[in-house]
């Protein structure tokens, strides 16, 4: 008759080869790599704009949205046509919006290219997670000069509610 587990030492599994240790360790330390890696990216995409501050890159993704310094952006209660598919989510209504949409793109990359930028006011966050901001571009406000060129509409907001209903880039 054997002994049981708690009587005999050496019962049971045998000690796992040396192999095993080093696929554990190799997999944990890939884990550790990859929730550190996002991590770290979240916080690169979830960074702050301060009034007052220059800008040191911008990039646009339409007329009224974009990325400064890693930091995803809208300008404050104004509305750009969309450059999105037709169709989608978040794009066109129709296929003039979207024309007009990278008409207005191109305007705020020319209005702000070789500019000196500063965040002229931060007001929130959108529901999308992008810091709602004023810019200047050599002085002048970029919102009241693209308003002004007819590239952006008037679009207001309380935090993250709209006051009125998003423009119609489609019924002109």
């Amino acid at each position: 008759m054997g002994y049981g587990w708690d009587k005999d030492p050496n019962y049971g599994t045998p000690e796992p080869p040396v192999w095993w240790w080093v696929v554990c360790a190799l997999g944990a330390a890939l884990i550790i790599t990859f929730f550190a890696a996002l991590s770290g990216s979240a916080q690169e995409s979830t960074g702050t704009l301060k009034a007052g501050a220059a800008v040191k890159s911008i990039y646009w993704s339409d007329g009224d949205s974009g990325v400064i310094d890693k930091v995803e952006f809208r300008l404050a209660n104004v509305d750009a046509p969309e450059t999105g598919r037709t169709g989608s989510q978040r794009g066109a209504k129709c296929e003039a919006e979207r024309a007009l949409g990278f008409e207005a793109k191109a305007f705020m990359v020319e209005a702000t290219r070789n500019a000196e930028l500063v965040v002229t006011e931060v007001i929130g966050t959108d529901r999308y997670g992008r810091k709602v901001i004023r810019l200047s571009a050599n002085g002048s406000d970029v919102i009241d000069a693209a308003v002004e060129a007819g590239w952006l509409r008037p679009w207001p907001h309380r935090g993250t509610k709209s006051l009125q209903r998003k423009p119609d880039w489609c019924a002109d």
